[in-house]
């Protein structure tokens, strides 16, 4: 049997815009509207020979209108979840280089400091000693360990410049 091109056509004129109408309040974008339809069309034509005569196509085509919007939502958002996984991803693995690279001029900063600066600067910061407890171990004045911590947290400052904004974001999530 040859494909009865007339009440096709008839079809398609009668009931492509409504469609789309339809469609639309289903996707919210016109043009994605018209490529559902015309998606729908295109597999009714290449079934149209073998669908019963006594088909209702206007109930037909609204439901196929339907089945295919509500199939592209739900393909839409297994794609942005998966859009939004992989951005999440590449996300924190750009956190982690960038925290491996902080780290990594944290040790360089630190380790260009003078010897006795560093020394002072460990013993409070990674040891916990405060300033007097320092000036004790050491042997020294409070204001030589004040001074020598300010030296250090300047350098610091200088050589960690480009990364104040990442630390504030790890710091102040």
């Amino acid at each position: 049997m040859t494909k009865q091109l007339k009440p096709f056509e008839q079809l398609f004129r009668e009931h492509f815009k409504p469609l789309c109408g339809f469609a639309m309040k289903y996707v919210g974008d016109l043009e994605e509207a018209k490529n559902l339809v015309h998606e729908v069309f295109i597999s009714v034509w290449e079934k149209f020979d073998t669908l019963p005569q006594d088909t209702h196509y206007r109930s037909y085509l609204y439901t196929a209108v339907r089945n295919r919007c509500l199939n592209h939502l739900r393909d839409r958002k297994k794609l942005m979840t998966l859009e939004n996984v992989a951005e999440h991803k590449i996300a924190e693995e750009n956190t982690a280089m960038e925290i491996a690279e902080l780290e990594k001029e944290i040790e360089y900063a630190i380790n260009s400091l003078p010897e006795k600066c560093r020394q002072i600067f460990e013993l409070s910061r990674h040891e916990g000693l405060k300033y007097q407890e320092i000036a004790e171990k050491l042997e020294i004045s409070i204001k030589t360990v004040e001074a020598q911590m300010s030296k250090a947290l300047a350098v610091l400052r200088t050589h960690l410049g480009e990364f104040l904004s990442l630390i504030f974001i790890l710091i102040f999530p």
